[in-house]
């Protein structure tokens, strides 16, 4: 389990928020649902069926969208669109991208790969850059 308390805020900084309690899971997630969510090959969500959330400023702001006849739900800002924690029954989901704190927990597995992305197939060996790279 992972430490115990952890900071974050959506992309604007307007809401902020801290998690007391544990990560029990971290997965990245390749359904189309995550990746539409995110814009991105999957979503990396953290997992917490102890945690509690809570808003240290920016409450108001915060939206939520369930797709119909899902369990597919998603927390953000409504002035950002920044990921934010979501409450699902006893289960908090945070989205890992939004910790402004360090995790320790890594990935433990990619999850729902066979509606992964086309264009993700050999992702990992596209060259890393540490800044925007200069284009000929």
């Amino acid at each position: 389990m992972s430490a115990t308390r952890h900071q974050g805020s959506c992309l604007c900084g307007e809401v902020r928020f801290e998690v007391q309690g544990g990560f029990e899971g971290f997965f990245c997630c390749h359904c189309s649902r995550c990746r539409k969510g995110t814009g991105s090959a999957h979503g990396a969500n953290l997992f917490a069926s102890e945690a509690t959330p809570s808003w240290r400023a920016g409450e108001a702001m915060v939206r939520t969208y369930a797709v119909p006849g899902a369990r597919h739900v998603r927390a953000f800002c409504e002035r950002c669109g920044g990921a934010l924690p979501v409450v699902q029954g006893r289960m908090v989901v945070v989205p890992a991208g939004c910790l402004d704190s360090p995790v320790e927990l890594r990935p433990q597995a990619h999850i729902f790969c066979a509606s992964g992305a086309d264009w993700e197939e050999g992702l990992g060996e596209a060259p890393r850059f540490d800044a925007l790279p200069v284009t000929p």
